[in-house]
């Protein structure tokens, strides 16, 4: 309740400006809140006390925002398309500029110094490591610093007086559309149903028929910008109750992301669960990562399918990560063959036995590398895959479980936290747990009336991160 209140004002203030942070102060902002809600705001002083500072009223405060394409997922929510900056001083937003990451990138030329991570100069060809590019981690927090370091290095506008960086997906914009309605700019209607689609097509496409040119195709973006905030001002507070739900919707979602240089904005940021970091867990872990690399905007459609699995084996525990990718699309400009770089994150310790599925390059019947690392105390592994239009593609890590897992689930417990990528959408989770003796009871799944056997299975969507739980008999 407390994130999303907050998120609220804080959506409702930028759009607003001083009028919105004066109806706040005076009280009947506040009032209308608590008769939706049901509780008093006064109990979160911190977040509150904060706003303020958020709104530029002790000083301007500068905003890098990300405009994070989820139908080209990348590890830090999506392909950064295009980028903006936004100043905003005593509670009044301006947008500085809006343009397309490609400029920033050409401006900044071939040679800025900077290498890529492997997978992508390798799959892609890309020598330097440019801004669109940044987002590599599937911690926005070391995302956004790893973005915001890139475009201070390329000489972005402000670069040196960024405050913060919030990243959000075409997602959230389709769903305040629901809201506010259609939007008409340059001549042309963006609805909820059509915004992502009609956008890309206009940016990649359709701005030659109007005659611009390709440092002006994205201009279409900052007009749009500047329609969505004028009707978002509008339409805020007749219909506030929807936006509050929608933000909570979007920030568990992670089609919306936070990040403050601010170390104690920071800390309320992860606290109140804005900021689309990695979480520490006590027990076993699973986060996997999609890069797309070079597959247009293929992504919107995949659905996916993660099947984590455990069995006992001697001693320790046999786990299998297995990612099913249905490739819905055809061979059009919007999708093609799928290209993607897969990344499974693990408890520190989990030790590889074998990849099934790599790929050495596009339809290569070659079996392609496997590479490893440590990332936020976590171990991964990673390969490469491709797949095509209207086929079946999968691609499985198999390795052995580190010993203090072990060590719970001999004890009676086992605690699993599976974390879903940033922007994703479309994706299921399942899980099938063996622990070679009987499960006692397990969360979710307490309605089952025939607990006492080895296994704990459970199907869901993974649209959001989900925690499971199960006592196992010793």
């Amino acid at each position: 309740m407390l994130r999303k209140t907050c998120f609220f004002l804080l959506l409702v203030l930028l759009a607003c400006g001083v009028v919105g942070y004066n109806l706040y102060r005076s009280g009947n902002l506040q009032k209308a809140i608590v008769a939706e809600v049901g509780k008093n705001l006064t109990s979160d002083k911190n977040s509150l006390a904060a706003l303020p500072t958020i709104l530029g009223f002790d000083g301007p405060r500068n905003y890098l925002i990300l405009f994070l394409n989820n139908t080209e997922i990348r590890p830090g929510g999506g392909f950064i398309g295009a980028y903006g900056v936004v100043t905003v001083e005593k509670g009044k937003p301006q947008i500085i500029k809006i343009e397309g990451t490609e400029i920033l990138d050409s401006a900044a030329g071939k040679n800025i110094g900077t290498v890529p991570p492997n997978p992508i100069k390798d799959y892609v060809g890309v020598e330097s490591w440019y801004f669109r590019d940044s987002n590599w981690s599937p911690d926005f927090a070391v995302s956004a610093r790893q973005s915001l370091e890139l475009y201070q290095k390329e000489n972005g506008v402000l670069a040196e007086k960024i405050d913060g960086v919030i990243g959000f997906t075409p997602t959230l914009i389709e769903e305040v559309l629901k809201i506010i309605g259609p939007l008409s700019v340059n001549n042309e209607q963006f609805t909820a149903q059509n915004f992502t689609e009609k956008l890309e097509y206009e940016v990649e496409y359709g701005y030659t028929a109007k005659g611009q040119t390709k440092p002006e195709r994205k201009q279409l973006i900052s007009d749009l910008a500047a329609a969505f905030l004028d009707n978002t001002k509008s339409n805020i507070f007749k219909n506030w109750s929807k936006y509050l739900p929608l933000m909570e919707k979007m920030i568990q979602e992670k089609q919306l992301m936070v990040w403050s240089s601010d170390k104690s904005l920071q800390t309320l940021v992860s606290q109140n669960n804005w900021s689309g970091e990695m979480k520490s867990s006590v027990g076993d872990y699973v986060l996997w990562v999609d890069a797309n690399l070079g597959a247009l905007k293929t992504d919107v459609a995949i659905i996916r399918e993660l099947d984590y699995s455990i069995i006992p084996s001697s001693t320790t525990y046999i786990a299998t990560a297995k990612m099913k990718f249905i490739h819905n699309g055809v061979f059009d400009w919007r999708t093609t063959r799928y290209r993607d770089y897969a990344r499974v994150y693990v408890p520190t310790g989990s030790k590889l036995i074998k990849t099934v599925g790599s790929m050495e390059e596009d339809r290569s019947l070659k079996t392609g590398v496997t590479d490893s690392g440590i990332e936020n105390d976590r171990q991964w592994f990673g390969a490469f895959i491709a797949i095509e239009p209207g086929k079946i593609g999968e691609l499985t890590f198999q390795y052995i479980l580190p010993q203090f897992i072990v060590d719970q689930i001999k004890a009676g417990e086992y605690n699993l936290l599976a974390q879903k990528q940033l922007g994703m959408v479309n994706a299921k989770l399942n899980l099938n747990l063996d622990f070679g003796k009987s499960v006692m009871s397990a969360a979710p799944g307490e309605d089952q009336k025939n607990w006492g056997d080895n296994k704990y299975n459970f199907a869901t969507d993974w649209q959001t991160d989900k925690t499971f739980s199960s006592k196992i008999k010793n």
